[in-house]
């Protein structure tokens, strides 16, 4: 197991904070993780979130626009921030003696951002949303698979039903009085955990950050996540959708729902993600580009999501003038062939896992949002030094029942690309 140590406290007015004291450097990784994400929002608001993390860099009351980035960087440092379907993070690694730059900052636009918003932040970074949106999506060849796959994998009253960056007409209507809104009611201490780890006393860190986020008023509870989370286990059939686009190559996307992360049996699914496409000993890299030669590449995810149900992810790209009912045929045949998975397959997939893993703790900043992750998650940060115990729980009969219960043609949702110009 791991042996990662913190401490967990929760202030006055909400705000829990995690401290994970690590003296081997003179740098310290702040992260910040509050409870929103693109499944809090309502039909009509898609994109919200992710709108509201590029505002957040904007300027708030004692910090002028843009000037976040200036200070930390100027310090030494680097940021940045993402948007997720249950959470967004904001995040400074730093040198240590500069923790309280970085407290300040966090805090000043948790406490006071709506002071600094105006018409023109937000119609600028709503063209910058826009036009992000234009270059993932619209203009870049397989841009719009997950927007594709998730309206397939989840019916449209589930809150991943859209994508995290949104809709255009939503992202374009969006008001300043909106925004104001969404910002208090979810950017609020007690709906948000504040992780530092590196070279700090615990005792001293606490009193800064009880210094700079004392202050802010608590806020109320987030109202409910709206629509149904629970979509039920399965697609209940295998839903298509033939894309035929200004794609280099053909591509197969499949996808499939899944326990959910707080769920035990979300483990065997991530350990069959990794014997299906985990490098070049794996089942698609082996029977599909090593020995058949019909695939370019292959892939393979399971999206650690909470509400309800989550969902798997697997892809083939092939050759120039491949059929794609080959690369689909092959695909399948690898998945429902996880019912005969062995022993030696599982563990070497427990295995690159568990590297993975500790890689992520060694370095300060993945240490910290994944320490983050686990204490608005689960209520426990600590639950990280269990989730090496967890992987190599998963036995071949885990994976085997995983895959029997799951990949089959009642759960799929298959997308289809193929290049405009060879039809």
């Amino acid at each position: 197991m791991l042996s990662t140590e913190a401490q967990v406290h929760t202030l006055a007015n909400g705000l829990t904070v995690v401290l994970a004291p690590d003296t081997l450097t003179p740098v310290v990784a702040v992260n910040l993780w509050y409870g929103v994400g693109s499944r809090n929002e309502r039909p009509g608001r898609t994109g919200f979130a992710h709108l509201f993390e590029h505002m957040m860099f904007q300027g708030s009351a004692h910090v002028p626009k843009n000037r976040h980035f200036e200070v930390v960087e100027q310090a030494g440092g680097s940021l940045n921030a993402s948007t997720w379907f249950d959470r967004t993070n904001y995040f400074e690694t730093l040198p240590s003696h500069h923790l309280e730059l970085a407290l300040w900052l966090e805090s000043d636009r948790m406490g006071w951002l709506p002071e600094a918003m105006d018409e023109e932040k937000l119609e600028n970074q709503r063209g910058v949303v826009l036009n992000e949106r234009m270059q993932r999506y619209e203009n870049q060849p397989y841009g719009d698979w997950d927007e594709r796959i998730q309206r397939l994998v989840f019916p449209p009253d589930h809150p991943y039903h859209h994508t995290v960056i949104g809709s255009v007409e939503d992202i374009s209507s969006a008001s300043l009085a909106d925004v104001e809104d969404f910002f208090r009611t979810y950017y609020v201490p007690g709906n948000a955990v504040l992780t530092l780890v590196g070279d700090l006393d615990p005792g001293r860190a606490l009193e800064a950050v009880e210094r700079w986020f004392g202050g802010i008023p608590g806020g109320d509870a987030p109202p409910a996540i709206p629509g149904h989370p629970d979509p039920g286990p399965h697609i209940g059939g295998t839903l298509r959708d033939r894309v035929e686009a200004d794609v280099p190559l053909p591509r197969i996307y499949l996808g499939a729902r899944i326990p959910p992360f707080s769920h035990e049996d979300f483990y065997a699914a991530d350990v069959a993600t990794s014997v299906l496409a985990d490098g070049r000993a794996s089942r698609l890299y082996q029977r599909l580009v090593r020995e058949k030669g019909v695939a370019k590449d292959v892939g393979a995810f399971a999206f650690p999501l909470l509400h309800g149900r989550s969902f798997l992810l697997a892809w083939v790209t092939g050759y120039p003038g491949a059929d794609p009912a080959v690369l689909e045929e092959g695909l399948i045949r690898e998945m429902e062939g996880m019912a005969d998975v062995s022993a030696d397959e599982v563990a070497r997939a427990v295995a690159l896992e568990e590297t993975r893993l500790i890689r992520q703790v060694e370095q300060l900043a993945s240490r910290a949002d994944l320490l983050s992750m686990h204490q608005l998650y689960f209520g426990d940060a600590l639950r990280l030094n269990g989730e090496v115990d967890r992987l190599r729980s998963v036995t071949p009969e885990a994976v085997r029942r995983f895959a029997a219960a799951d990949l089959g043609p009642q759960n799929r949702a298959i997308v289809t690309y193929v290049p405009r110009e060879e039809l």
